[in-house]
């Protein structure tokens, strides 16, 4: 028998085991699927550069599994891994690259590729795909869809969309990726909203979208149950940036990083802050928050690194364990960490928080001390006497922390939004003598105060008396006792009082008297021929009278076409008299309009401008109304004036393309002017944020139709009126749009008329910058033609859809739209290119908008001298306007009749419809005028002017 070969030592034995893998695994990958070759053939040709970035990428002769550098194949020969990165590739990606099924991992960052992103659709392999800095332009709607093992996906600083505006993440990328844990999208051009859908991807753990234009608040599916560790989305670059509150974030349980920074957040930091034990990293600088620091936010045993630097928050400044911390540019009353501030600010800073931060007195109650310039806050010897914030807009609850104001005499906090109950602390102020909480919308009971506290709580719809108890027998009872009107609510009075009833029967009798007086004046002056007869829908609103008055008459407004004071001539001004301007058929009552804006709900804001807050409102009947409410912290010398002189105008000043004044109010501390509504809004919007809200771009027809209703309204200004008037502030965000999208100017708080014969105005500067026509920026002297100027650069916009300035634009050239415009408009290429791109560009509208760009340019030509006047624009619009085409897809109906039916038979139909107007069924315009609904009351009928315009 022969000898056994001898045994070959073990590590041959290993080193033969490897040799065998390594061969058989070779002779598997070199059999490539042949789909994937031809996809690998498709990327080599569609790579510009790919003979010299990748020299092993050959045409033919070589199994890309084998020989090609930077590609892996598997077992069965399909491709599981591109790894590309930094080879400085140029050139595109082949429609055909998802067909690489098998691909797991790819790898294509810091490249310079461009053109459109394929869509991934079906790579249900794909784990990781790294395509961040490159240059791709665009990406399809469907590019996530089915991508069920995706893992981590990077797509940053790339232009995606740019040029269409931007994109949205698809709703596909939430279905089907469950497993996703990364996702990063910084600076790729992503608009509207933040999807919910994210917070509600399990897997998800790091989330990256800063630099993009994203706007809106954090979802409330980012709460509990998310598992997101890393959420950066700090320095948004649109329009409008990312706002709300930080109460989901305080709900994150297992943050750790949180880039928060460069947006709009507002609110306090949320004491919940506390439950974020993880959290790390924590920026939220250069925000609007305001308030408190939470003293949760120094639990946090993990933090390291805060930044709270440029907000709007008080109080002192927090002391926290984190090595990096800033916070410069607040409003802290004690700068330095661990520092103490004085018990009254503290109080009035509790106050502040629980009455939701109001950003005007935010704005003001700086520092430690408040009687240095705090608004609505009055000292005497030092301490606070008075808080007088009547009208602020404030909403939330009154806190106890009042009460430890021992020195305050005089509490105003009437016409607000106030809820709850008036605190029981109130009642230990010792100096306090009046509490007015009129018009708010607190409960009772309230609490038993001194009888010689003047307590006021007449407004308050759900007040349901006073607490059980009375004041102490020492206690003096007040020298003027309110009289209660309807809800009006006093503090009991003390034994050898008359009853309840006798007291309420007071001013119930005073009110019949002077309401049958009424009746009598009313009727009087009817037989009299000198005031017309009310509507029918006419009500009468009876005013509670004011202990400081120095009459004794109730105040009564007649709301309906005429208005009527029962006031003295006297020039009281106390809270509750009515001062008249000279306009007798606007006059509304604040409670109507309370009414109708639902106590000026938060929800019916349609804007906020200069002076005050915008607020649609509805009218019993249902009409629409916008009111204009002015702030009661910026009621000055020059906001009064304005509201006047808006009033003034407005009543004299009628054209269906100026926005009509239907009443005004001025109450107390209100100042109201009522509007008609206009149901699109702002002009600018449509221009500018059409994206963000959803809406629908304007066709190139709706914006010849917007130039010309402003040509003429501004032309009614300058030449068809009684007297020639200058905007001074025309702009998009003052051309408000119908249903119909026909425009309206608006806001006439600057108009300024010109003396007659002399159509140079020296005056203050005012108006918009981007808008202001060059001489008046520099000298103060207006004419109309600083109007035509403005008017232009609102052309420009309707061309470009580009704002007048934006100091973001990073190109100085472009960042003042009508010196670049100007500049551009004689080179075609470049003018094509400065086109809205929302518009439809065919031949015929590129003609038309050649026309009115040659039209803006006159209008904003340096030399005053060298711009038409608005008669001229109108000229140039009106044949552009009503240049006639047949419509395509809008069939109008004629009474019915098919249009397309045989000439006889249309006639036929034409013959019936006549004579059923003859049964009655169809009254004629005599017969029909009682059942024309009347006009709402108070308000004045609008009208056009003489030339029909």
């Amino acid at each position: 028998m022969a000898d056994p070969p001898p045994l070959l030592p073990p590590f041959l034995l290993f080193l033969a085991a490897l040799v065998l893998c390594g061969t058989a695994g070779t002779a598997s990958a070199a059999t490539i699927n042949p789909s994937d070759l031809s996809i690998l053939h498709d990327l080599r040709r569609s790579l510009t550069n790919a003979a010299d970035a990748l020299p092993t990428w050959t045409a033919t002769g070589t199994d890309p599994c084998v020989g090609w550098a930077h590609v892996s194949c598997d077992r069965d020969g399909r491709v599981n891994n591109l790894d590309l990165k930094n080879l400085g590739l140029t050139g595109t990606l082949p429609a055909t690259f998802s067909g690489l099924a098998g691909l797991q991992g790819l790898s294509l960052q810091s490249n310079a590729l461009s053109g459109p992103l394929p869509s991934f659709r079906g790579m249900a392999a794909l784990q990781k795909a790294y395509l961040n800095g490159n240059a791709f332009a665009s990406v399809p709607n469907d590019f996530f869809r089915g991508l069920a093992d995706l893992v981590e996906i990077s797509l940053d600083d790339n232009p995606l969309n740019a040029s269409q505006g931007g994109w949205a993440l698809p709703a596909d990328l939430g279905d089907t990726s469950q497993q996703l844990r990364s996702l990063r999208l910084i600076n790729c051009s992503l608009v509207g909203s933040v999807p919910g859908f994210l917070g509600n991807m399990s897997g998800l753990q790091e989330l990256r979208l800063s630099y993009n234009k994203l706007s809106g608040p954090i979802p409330a599916s980012f709460g509990a149950g998310s598992g997101i560790q890393t959420l950066w989305l700090n320095n948004q670059v649109g329009v409008k940036k990312l706002s709300g509150t930080l109460e989901v974030v305080a709900a994150m349980g297992s943050l750790q990083e949180a880039w928060l920074h460069g947006n709009e957040f507002s609110g306090p930091i949320p004491d919940g802050i506390g439950n974020c034990k993880q959290l790390k990293t924590f920026w939220a600088n250069n925000n609007m928050l305001v308030g408190l620091v939470p003293a949760s936010l120094a639990t946090l045993p993990l933090l390291k690194d805060v930044r709270l630097d440029n907000n709007n928050l008080l109080g002192p400044a927090p002391v926290l364990k984190a090595g990096n911390f800033t916070f410069s540019g607040n409003e802290f009353c004690a700068e330095k960490p661990g520092g103490v501030c004085s018990s009254e600010v503290m109080a009035l800073l509790q106050f502040l928080a629980q009455v939701g931060y109001p950003q005007k007195l935010v704005g003001s109650w700086s520092g430690n001390d408040p009687c240095k310039d705090w608004l609505g806050v009055t000292c005497s010897d030092g301490k606070v006497s008075v808080i007088n914030l009547p009208g602020y807009g404030l909403n939330g609850t009154i806190s106890d922390s009042l009460g430890n104001l021992t020195t305050v005499s005089d509490i105003r906090l009437d016409s607000n939004n106030l809820t709850g109950h008036v605190p029981d602390s109130l009642t230990n102020l010792k100096s306090l003598k009046k509490l007015d909480l009129s018009m708010n919308d607190l409960s009772g009971p309230l609490p038993a105060f001194r009888r010689d506290v003047n307590v006021v709580v007449t407004g308050n719809l759900n007040f349901n008396g006073t607490a059980p108890g009375a004041p102490p027998k020492d206690s003096p009872r007040p020298a003027t006792p309110s009289v209660p009107g309807p809800q009006d609510h006093t503090v009991s009075p003390g034994n050898g009082t008359k009853s309840s009833a006798t007291m309420l029967a007071i001013p119930i009798a005073v009110s019949v008297v002077v309401l049958v007086s009424l009746g009598a004046v009313v009727f009087y002056c009817k037989k009299r021929g000198s005031i017309r007869q009310p509507q029918a829908a006419a009500s009468v609103v009876v005013h509670p009278r004011d202990n400081s008055d120095p009459d004794n008459l109730v105040k009564i407004v007649m709301a309906n076409n005429d208005s009527f004071s029962a006031a003295s001539s006297g020039n009281s001004s106390q809270a509750g008299d009515i001062h008249m301007i000279e306009a007798r058929n606007f006059v509304i009552a604040v409670q109507v309009l309370r009414g109708a804006t639902k106590n000026f709900s938060q929800d019916n804001v349609l804007g906020r401008g200069g002076f005050g807050v915008v607020y649609k409102g509805e009218l019993h009947d249902g009409t629409m109304i916008a009111v204009k409410r002015m702030e009661s912290a910026v009621i000055s010398n020059k906001a009064l004036d304005e509201f006047q002189a808006e009033i003034a105008i407005l009543t004299k000043v009628r054209h269906r393309n100026l926005v009509s004044i239907l009443g005004y109010s001025i109450e107390g501390n209100e100042r109201l002017l009522v509007y008609e509504h206009m149901s699109n809004g702002a002009l600018s919007k449509h221009l500018f944020q059409w994206k963000q809200l959803e809406l629908e771009p304007l066709s190139w027809k709706k914006r010849l139709n917007i130039a010309l209703d402003v040509a003429r309204g501004m032309e009614y200004l300058h030449t068809l009126a009684q007297q020639c008037y200058i905007h001074r502030d025309l702009k998009s965000a003052n051309i408000l749009l119908g249903d119909d999208f026909r425009a309206k100017v608006s806001d006439f708080g600057l108009l300024k008329p010109a003396p007659d014969g002399n159509f140079s105005v020296a005056t203050r500067l005012a108006g918009t910058f981007g808008y202001l026509a060059p001489e008046y920026a520099v000298t103060g002297k207006i004419t109309t033609k600083a109007d035509v100027f403005s008017f232009g650069v609102v052309l420009m916009e309707l061309i470009t859809g580009m704002t007048a300035i934006d100091e973001r634009r990073i190109d100085e050239e472009t960042r003042y739209l009508a010196s670049w415009f100007c500049q551009i408009r004689k080179d075609e290429e470049k003018f094509r290119a400065a086109i809205d791109p929302s518009l439809v560009l065919t031949d015929e509208i590129f003609e038309s908008i050649s026309v009115i760009a040659e039209l803006a340019g006159h209008c904003t030509s340096r030399e005053p001298s060298q711009r038409p006047d608005m008669g001229h624009a109108v000229t140039v619009l009106v044949p552009m306007v009503e240049k006639w085409k047949p419509s395509n897809n809008e069939a109008e109906d004629y009474m019915g009749i098919d249009l397309h039916l045989p000439l006889l038979q249309m006639v036929k139909g034409w013959q019936d419809a006549e004579a059923s107007m003859t049964d009655g069924s169809i009254l004629s315009l005599e017969d029909s005028k009682g059942s024309i609904p009347a006009r709402p009351a108070g308000f004045a009928e609008s009208f056009t002017s003489a030339d029909g315009r």
